[in-house]
């Protein structure tokens, strides 16, 4: 009985939690905002569309095929609910198609590792099978140099082995204090020394694996733990020739043990990675055509674009989500909005805001004549803070406006007044900087930056639901109220201090956006 009601619970999808039917208290009888509770929370579409583009399609890495039909999956949603969307190329980066990676420990024993390749790496063209060596101690660079003919043929190991690989939380709570304070000391002093031992090569960080990859390395072992919860953040390769695996804590601690013991580890790599040339990257630009002031706009924002260790959820695929979700339900409930309301999602975030910046400097009327933008780019958390962004005047709106939001919503978020300008970190810095009122809604952080920002865990079951339909309620509820509010929001920029010196600094300045990947500092 217990085996068919779990069955029965799962086929009707009981793994999208439900928030309240109704909210306890309107603030006010405007029955837009009761009817975008309404939709939002009772006839949500957000588990939906979360796990068509999470799990179907997945990662969203920039020049790849899943890059693209995510865009293209967008617009057809969009135009299904009778949404104007459409694709803008901006730019062009390098086409890479990720395969299967396959890495095995063959002697002095046998056992399947865990590891991937890093974004953009070169494959292996077949199993290749080698040695396992890791970097050793230098005096200086000649040392290095005289070194270097030993990689030929080997994997070489190039990151600072872990002592242990559990999560600090786990040994403060059960540690000694002494056992504790120990561990901290060792690891730090491990860092120093592994730092050292890079510097004494004469090659920076960034630039060894090349260096490796000349001397005939068979490829390169990697291991960027996140302090916790068994993950890695997987980044890009620097290689070009020869793959860059990166392992997990516990097996690039495995090899590095049995190599600096002189025990002979042998590994057998079948990693598949395709080049594809120059691919077109794009911006996904949605709008519901303003009424009365349509040159005038609301603009919801959220990056598209995510790495691909794993499926890109929380970076971002909540706030894509969050930004669909919110034009859906104002499609339902306020398809005659008084200003022009757009949705941007954004590629190419993850090298430098290249889609906004872009977005930003080609469409210099939509920036002017922008009300407000609300962008989401930090997690699965409750929106729970926002900043003015400088802008010395928004706070009389953010506070008329939430004033109307019910307070399960509102009792959460508090306002950054008058803040300060952002610089980059996320794509409404790509309007701040031209002066325009461009607002982040900042969440809660669920152990975020150490758990799925860019590590192999970041995965549809990360999604706290509860907290995605409040945001994707309040985003709604924000762009209505400021395509209704009668007054424009102020662009009077307050007095910036610079947040290290406490000084007087300048208006942030707007980057060039980089639209061809050879161009970029990041690849």
């Amino acid at each position: 009985m217990k085996r068919t009601v779990l069955a029965l619970a799962m086929g009707v999808g009981i793994l999208a939690p439900a928030m309240p039917a109704a909210a306890q208290k309107f603030p006010t009888d405007d029955p837009i905002i009761k009817q975008i509770w309404e939709e939002g929370m009772n006839n949500s579409q957000a588990y939906r569309l979360a796990q068509a583009l999470l799990d179907s399609i997945g990662p969203r890495l920039v020049g790849s095929p899943g890059q693209k039909a995510a865009h293209d999956w967008a617009v057809a949603t969009y135009k299904s609910w009778g949404i104007e969307a459409r694709n803008e190329q901006y730019g062009i980066w390098t086409g890479w198609r990720r395969g299967i990676t396959h890495i095995d420990l063959i002697s002095p024993r046998v056992r399947t590792l865990e590891g991937t390749m890093l974004a953009w790496s070169p494959g292996t063209k077949g199993a290749v099978t080698g040695d396992v060596i890791a970097l050793p101690e230098f005096k200086n660079e000649d040392e290095f140099k005289a070194w270097l003919p030993q990689v030929k043929g080997k994997f070489v190991l190039v990151s600072v082995p872990q002592i242990t690989c559990r999560p600090d939380a786990t040994w403060k709570e059960f540690a000694t204090e002494a056992s504790y304070k120990k561990l901290q000391e060792e690891r730090t002093a491990l860092q120093r020394s592994w730092n050292a031992r890079i510097r004494a090569t004469g090659v920076s960080a960034r630039d060894l694996p090349l260096r490796l990859e000349e001397a005939g390395a068979a490829g390169i072992l990697t291991s960027n733990w996140s302090s916790g919860y068994g993950v890695n953040k997987i980044f890009n390769a620097r290689t070009k020739k020869v793959p860059t695996l990166d392992l997990s804590c516990e097996d690039y601690g495995l090899l590095y043990r049995l190599a600096v013991h002189n025990q002979s580890p042998k590994i057998r790599v079948n990693a598949e990675a395709e080049f594809l040339g120059d691919q077109p990257t794009f911006n996904t630009i949605a709008e519901i055509k303003g009424t009365e002031k349509p040159d005038e706009y609301v603009l919801l924002s959220a990056h598209f674009d995510s790495w691909d260790a794993a499926s890109g959820t929380t970076d971002n695929g909540t706030g894509t989500i969050v930004m669909m979700e919110a034009m859906r339900i104002l499609k339902t409930v306020y398809p005659n909005p008084k200003r022009t309301i757009l949705v941007g999602h954004w590629g190419g975030e993850e090298q430098g805001l290249n889609g906004s910046r872009a977005f930003a400097q080609d469409n210099p009327k939509i920036v002017e004549g922008l009300q407000a933008l609300f962008n989401q780019d930090n997690g699965t958390g409750r929106v729970v803070t926002i900043s003015m962004q400088g802008f010395s005047d928004a706070g009389a709106h953010f506070g008329r406006w939430l004033s109307r939001i019910p307070s399960e919503i509102t009792d959460h978020i508090k306002l950054q007044l008058p803040g300060a300008p952002s610089t980059g970190g996320t794509d409404h810095a790509a309007f701040v900087c031209h002066g325009a009122p461009a607002f982040n809604l900042s969440a809660l952080d669920w152990e975020y930056r150490i758990y799925t920002w860019h590590t192999n865990r970041d995965t549809f079951d990360k999604i706290v639901f509860d907290d995605l339909k409040n945001n994707a309620v309040l985003t709604a509820m924000l762009a209505y109220l400021a395509s209704e509010d009668p007054e424009r929001v102020s662009r009077n920029q307050g007095v910036v201090l610079d947040p290290r010196t406490g000084n007087k600094a300048s208006w942030p300045v707007c980057p060039e956006p980089v639209r061809d990947a050879r161009k970029s500092p990041r690849m």
